[in-house]
């Protein structure tokens, strides 16, 4: 079994752009040494015959039917508008 050295952890961080303080390095070594460790327990796994599965449960969406309703005429939706000026919204200029 292989483990994870120091120059892995320098060579992972060398290609992420990181720069480590040398008190970081082991901490690191001994998380990417249980992450490969759980990945190796689930190389495992008898998966002849599993069917892949995108999700573990089948979402079910609430669905409702697509109907037209009828919309604000312009008077409406400009009726509570602060400002208006030839049936459009006056908003402060952004640039």
């Amino acid at each position: 079994m292989q483990t994870v050295t120091r120059e892995d952890v320098l060579h992972c961080a060398k290609l992420a752009a990181l720069n480590l303080e040398e008190t970081e390095i082991e901490p690191l070594r001994d998380d990417m040494e249980q992450l490969l460790s759980f990945a190796r327990r689930l190389d495992e796994l008898d998966l002849d015959g599993a069917e892949p599965a995108m999700h573990l449960v089948e979402p079910h969406l609430r669905r409702r039917k697509d109907a037209v309703k009828p919309g604000l005429t312009q008077a409406e939706a400009l009726a509570n508008a602060p400002e208006q000026a030839h049936g459009c919204f006056v908003v402060p200029k952004v640039l």
